[in-house]
């Protein structure tokens, strides 16, 4: 068990002055063995708030990332909620997988019910961020979803080809670093769309997103072969279009969008309002791909719609 011993003061003053985030909740770890294509593996997860509450937000991080980029959030939820935050497999304190070609939806979406299945509960609130959002969005459309209310963090059902390119040009290509600093000089680079975020919370971005090297050094947190089946994906793909898994959905849905994203197009973001869930939308002032819930304002989009009254 341990709190967030590094980030107190991050959590508790983000940037823009005081806030009322809340206290400092305990966070704990919790393991669930998951059936893949070639085996078993092992997901990681953090888990915060009572865990005997029958509330649970379920909270899916992007690409490249893990869930400890939820760390500012659940802990400001923890109080509503039984907050669960996985590292999706090869990604954070997760296994890696020895067939690269298992780094895909399917594998993603049945983790997850193995997960919600340990949670013992019927429901989950789910955010997801891009592909977290993507598999959210998958298992909202099936029929009997657990997923009764669902946020999706800058991403939709159209996604720019322009887009998944720019990240195809540094996936899985991340050195290795001498120090913490030399890593978070990449990490401001390639993460630039986060925002104009403080000196202490892209230091947090960088030690959740890093992991220490057993022959010393720093690298990125997740398994570079994760690029592999992206690249047969995506990169050659003409149109990313999922307009139909989107319509299949039915529980209230928030569409949260950087106003500066290349993932999300504005047009796409509207349209999601007007079909499928007819989502409710906002965008957030500032920040491109995509929101990382480290400001008061945007953890209080969340909870606003999480906590409140059906569509």
């Amino acid at each position: 068990m341990a709190i967030l011993k590094d980030f107190d003061e991050l959590v508790v003053t983000p940037r823009g002055g005081p806030t009322s985030v809340g206290r400092l909740h305990e966070m704990r770890e919790g393991v669930v063995r998951c059936l893949g294509p070639h085996g078993l593996h092992r997901m990681v997860y953090s888990e915060w708030g009572d865990p005997a509450n029958p509330r649970v937000l379920v909270c899916v991080h992007g690409l490249t990332r893990n869930g400890r980029d939820f760390d500012v959030l659940a802990n400001a939820l923890a109080g509503e909620y039984r907050v669960v935050c996985p590292d999706v497999v090869g990604r954070g304190r997760s296994d890696r997988l020895h067939f690269s070609d298992d780094y895909a939806l399917p594998t993603y979406a049945n983790d997850m019910m193995t997960l919600i299945a340990r949670m013992a509960v019927d429901e989950v609130h789910w955010l997801g961020t891009s592909m977290g959002g993507l598999i959210g969005m998958f298992l909202a459309s099936l029929p009997g979803s657990p997923i009764s209310r669902l946020v999706l963090n800058d991403v939709g059902p159209t996604i720019a080809v322009e887009a998944l390119q720019r990240i195809g040009e540094y996936l899985g290509k991340a050195p290795d670093f001498t120090d913490l600093a030399e890593a978070e000089a990449y990490v401001r680079q390639v993460c630039a769309p986060f925002g104009a975020l403080s000196d202490a919370q892209w230091r947090y971005m960088t030690v959740v997103g890093t992991r220490p090297k057993a022959a010393g050094g720093v690298e990125m947190n997740y398994d570079r072969a994760i690029a592999e089946p992206y690249k047969k994906a995506f990169l050659d793909a003409k149109e990313i279009s999922l307009w139909p898994m989107y319509d299949a959905i039915r529980c209230p849905t928030l569409v949260l969008r950087g106003a500066q994203s290349d993932i999300l197009a504005h047009e796409t973001a509207v349209e999601m309002t007007t079909r499928g869930p007819k989502s409710k939308l906002i965008e957030v002032p500032a920040v491109g791909h995509a929101p990382m819930f480290l400001e008061e304002s945007q953890v209080r989009m969340v909870e606003d719609f999480l906590l409140g009254e059906p569509n």
